[in-house]
């Protein structure tokens, strides 16, 4: 079903307050129990659990909880941008697809993060596809009812505008190390990246997508696969990816990794 949004013009949050109040921060500590949604949907997403309870209050009943299975689009290039994500578990990928129909991913975007950066802006659409590339879940807003929420929660809004500028940060280092380094160099950041935004050294993932992902083909992929194989970094059976040893990959991925990894606004647990 089809669904119109609003474009909003100019600073849809102008004169409102930014900085959080010291109430605000106080309140910021998640209870040991973590937070559900009305209809009973636990929250892993970082954003949502590290915002103030009021915050939180007032974005909770725009929570649509969404199974997020691979492949899934969420969201095609120039169309409207109906909705923000913000994932629970698994693994979005950005990703800018040419005329001739290749495409690359230039972002990746876990439970530490939202999909929908245009509409934090007001933007009403965006040349870039967001499909799911690790099978999870997660939770849906309206873009129209996001922009309501944010103007009573600077907190959030904050949170919100440091991931997007995180974000733009691996965009830009994404696009340089696609240009600049080998596909082994690149298959081992993707895979560290990877890990860290599903939390686990295992993910179901073939060989013909991550190809797509990566700008390569099948041919180049598997070799650089099977030489990470060899040196005994990773497993790979049936469509599953087993992480083996953070530290060969981390010996033989190139400075992107740490380069991108090093300003993620909300920290991951290693």
């Amino acid at each position: 079903m089809s669904h119109s949004v609003r474009s909003v013009s100019g600073d849809p949050f102008e004169n409102q307050k930014h900085e959080p109040t010291e109430n605000s921060r106080r309140k910021r500590v998640v209870p040991s129990n973590g937070r559900t949604t009305p209809a009973g949907n636990r929250v892993y997403n970082k954003i949502l659990l590290s915002i103030p309870d009021d915050e939180h209050g007032l974005i909770c009943p725009h929570l649509q909880f969404l199974s997020m299975p691979h492949n899934l689009s969420l969201h095609e290039p120039n169309q409207p941008v109906e909705f923000v994500y913000f994932p629970n578990a698994g693994m979005v990928s950005l990703v800018v697809a040419m005329k001739d129909g290749k495409t690359v991913e230039v972002g990746e975007v876990g439970k530490e993060g939202f999909a929908g950066i245009p509409a934090l802006f007001g933007v009403s659409r965006s040349p870039v596809r967001m499909i799911v590339q690790i099978s999870g879940g997660g939770f849906r807003v309206r873009t129209s009812a996001l922009q309501g929420v944010l103007r009573s929660a600077p907190e959030l809004r904050l949170i919100m505008g440091h991931n997007a500028v995180f974000q733009g940060m691996c965009i830009a280092q994404t696009a340089a190390c696609n240009r600049l380094h080998n596909i082994e160099q690149r298959l081992t950041r993707w895979l560290l990246i990877t890990q860290d935004r599903v939390e686990s050294p295992t993910f179901a993932i073939t060989h013909d997508f991550l190809a797509t992902m990566l700008g390569t083909d099948r041919p180049t992929l598997s070799s650089a696969a099977g030489i990470l194989r060899e040196k005994h970094a990773i497993e790979y059976t049936r469509g599953v990816v087993q992480i083996l040893s953070r530290a060969r990959l981390e010996d033989r991925t190139c400075e992107c990794y740490g380069a991108i990894d090093q300003y993620n606004p909300i920290g991951q647990d290693k």
